[in-house]
């Protein structure tokens, strides 16, 4: 299976103006023969705690432009966006997975980035969400979730890749950089890390989007620029990595 990162910039608040600039960069990546694409966390607003500019409700149209690009291209398409509940206060980020058929999975970051002040706008899941496409198990995780072994951890025995999507400052890119590798040397499976570029909200972006596999090698990167990453993804290849060093099977819970 081939995966791709758009690696892009955001237009702070803007989501027509995100559409229009994301539209043939997902063409492109189609392409390219991706079946599966990632864009940013909150790709069509920026990493905004404004929920009157940013917030939108569950399926509005930030989760729309993913299904019908995912429905045109038939390819599956990811990335975040704010989607407030009817009734609740507080977004929730939500890594919305839309497939060729229409079909939409949503993981809802569990960790708030406190240190942001996304705790006062948002608020945090409870649920893992595992995904197959075409016999590749994929486990979606948002950014400051890196940060949380333990729960890439109870996910590992059933994921072959996990994919994040990131808003991840340059001031902290050494721990990105860091962070991606040993989760997917520790679970030995595929880590696809899509981060963005550029500035919003008085931060600077490096992007550092890559794609490493389950020995910690990185297969694709990009840093600085706005990019697409492709790279092939084998289930079978994590499989025989498992079965050769038997990491998992050793590693004591409880």
């Amino acid at each position: 299976m081939k995966v791709a990162i758009i690696q892009h910039d955001i237009v702070w608040e803007d989501r027509s103006a995100n559409f229009d600039r994301l539209a043939p960069q997902i063409a492109g990546a189609a392409a390219a023969g991706a079946n599966v694409a990632l864009l940013s966390e909150t790709f069509s607003t920026g990493f905004s705690m404004d929920l009157s500019a940013a917030g939108e409700p569950v399926g509005g149209p930030s989760s729309q432009f993913l299904v019908d690009r995912a429905r045109h291209h038939g390819m599956w398409l990811g990335g975040s966006c704010p989607e407030i509940p009817e009734g609740a206060t507080r977004a929730f980020n939500t890594f919305v997975l839309a497939g060729p058929d229409g079909t939409v999975h949503r993981y809802r970051k569990i960790h708030p980035f406190t240190y942001g002040g996304e705790d006062r706008s948002f608020q945090g899941g409870d649920s893992f969400v595992t995904v197959e496409i075409d016999g590749l198990r994929v486990s979606l995780f948002i950014c400051y979730d890196l940060r949380f072994a333990d729960e890439w951890w109870q996910v590992a025995k059933q994921t072959d890749a996990y994919f994040v999507v990131a808003n991840w400052p340059e001031v902290r890119r050494a721990h990105w950089q860091a962070l991606v590798s040993a989760r997917a040397i520790e679970n030995q499976a595929y880590v696809v890390a899509a981060n963005r570029v550029g500035s919003g909200g008085g931060l600077d972006y490096a992007g550092d989007s890559r794609i490493v596999d389950p020995l910690g090698e990185v297969i694709a990167a990009a840093a600085r620029t706005e990019a697409l990453l492709v790279a092939e993804v084998s289930p079978d290849h994590v499989a025989a990595v498992r079965d050769r060093f038997r990491f998992l099977q050793d590693r004591r819970t409880g």
